[in-house]
């Protein structure tokens, strides 16, 4: 008799975990653009997706967006912005400029190479040009904190230049 009031407590267990947490919901009326839906078709869309070619969500989360692209790469040992970082950051302090109330954390990282000590500089440097630029763009200097990682947060543990060359990067967080 336990034996089976135990399954049964289970079985109940289990179907309370699965229908109760549904990760899509049908919805002809969700116009708010929050949650998932999954359309007639059966095509699942996201919160934010493009209802009629128009973005529903935040610029931020938007694909198409160079808002989308966060994070801005660094060559060896520099701390020099790239040429084609510009048009992202420049974006990023259009973005940040008519949204007053909007700030930003650029996190500065290396790869492993160099000491602590020597890494923790590099990202703060990095972190710093990036702040620099988007003031010299106009966005009030409020608005933007910096922070370095060093070596201590690798997007990639790897230890060769395809790894390293991810890891050379300024994040910023929202």
């Amino acid at each position: 008799m336990k034996v089976r009031m135990f399954q049964w407590g289970l079985m109940l267990a289990a179907v309370l975990l699965f229908s109760g947490c549904s990760t899509f919901m049908k919805s002809d009326s969700d116009s708010s653009g929050e949650g998932a839906s999954v359309s007639e078709s059966g095509d699942a869309s996201t919160s934010g997706a493009s209802r009629g070619g128009i973005w529903q969500g935040s610029p931020l989360d938007n694909p198409d967006s160079p808002l989308y692209t966060k994070v801005i790469y660094f060559d060896f040992d520099v701390s020099d912005i790239r040429q084609e970082s510009i048009p992202t950051l420049r974006a990023h302090a259009e973005y940040l400029m008519s949204n007053a109330g909007a700030s930003i954390t650029v996190e500065g990282h290396c790869d492993e190479r160099g000491s602590r000590e020597y890494n923790i500089g590099l990202g703060e440097r990095r972190a710093t040009a990036i702040k620099r630029f988007m003031e010299a763009e106009g966005v009030s200097s409020s608005q933007i904190n910096t922070i370095s990682y060093g070596e201590e947060r690798p997007v990639d543990p790897g230890h060769g230049e395809a790894a390293w060359s991810m890891n050379r990067r300024g994040v910023l967080v929202y």
